[in-house]
C-alpha cells in the first residue's frame, strides 16, 4: 500500500514513511524523521527532524511534534495537543539541539489541546483528558485530567473506564500492583 502526501506538505530528505501512511494538508516532515506503517498525519502538523513515529499513530490537525518526543505504536494525539522540548526556554539563549526526552506508549490517547511538558514518560494505554497539563510521568492505563494532570482513574487497553473491580465490560481485567499501578491480568 502506498503512502499519501497531499501536494501542499513538505517532506524533506532522509525520511522514513512507512506503508499506508497519509499525511494530509499544509504539513511538514523534517529530515531525519521516521513515521511507521498506517499512520495519519492530519492538516498542519509538524513532525521536526529526529522524531520517530510508530505504526498506526493518529496525529490530529494543528500538532507539532518536536524534536525530543518518540510516539510508540497506535498513539492518538488529539486536535492541538502541545509537546514542549525544552524546560526553560530562552530566546536569547538557544539550546542548540539539546532537548529533553519525552515517549508516549504504545496505545496512549492524548486529548485535544492538552500539553504533555518534556522530560516525561506517557504509560501504555493511558488516557490523558482533553486540556490536561502533564508535568510527572504517568502510569500505564492512568486516566488523568487537570491542570496540572492528576490521576482520576483508570482506563482499559479500550479506552473504556475501569470500575473499582478492575474489570472492563470488555472483558478485560487488570489488577493493582504493589506500587500503586496496576496491569492488564493474563487471560
Amino acid at each position: 500500500m502506498a503512502v499519501f502526501v497531499h501536494e501542499s506538505s513538505y517532506v524533506d530528505d532522509n525520511v522514513s514513511i512507512g506503508d499506508g501512511t497519509k499525511i494530509w494538508h499544509f504539513c511538514h516532515i523534517q529530515s531525519g524523521a521516521s513515521i511507521g506503517r498506517d499512520c495519519s498525519l492530519g492538516q498542519n502538523v509538524n513532525v521536526a527532524a529526529n522524531v520517530h513515529i510508530g505504526n498506526g499513530v493518529r496525529i490530529q490537525n494543528n500538532v507539532s511534534v518536536y524534536e525530543g518526543v518518540c510516539l510508540e505504536d497506535n498513539v492518538f494525539c488529539g486536535p492541538s495537543c502541545v509537546f514542549t522540548n525544552v524546560l526553560t526556554p530562552r530566546a536569547h539563549f538557544p539550546v542548540h539541539g539539546v532537548y529533553k526526552s519525552t515517549l508516549v506508549k504504545s496505545g496512549a490517547s492524548l486529548g485535544a489541546n492538552c500539553t504533555i511538558v518534556c522530560g516525561n514518560t506517557i504509560g501504555r494505554s493511558a488516557m490523558i483528558a482533553a486540556g490536561a497539563v502533564v508535568t510527572h510521568d504517568v502510569p500505564d492505563f492512568a486516566l488523568m485530567a487537570g491542570v496540572p494532570a492528576r490521576r482520576i482513574g483508570w482506563v482499559c487497553e479500550c479506552g473504556k473506564p475501569l470500575d473499582d473491580s478492575l474489570q472492563c465490560s470488555c472483558g478485560r481485567h487488570y489488577h493493582a500492583l504493589p506500587d500503586g499501578a496496576i496491569a492488564k491480568s493474563e487471560e
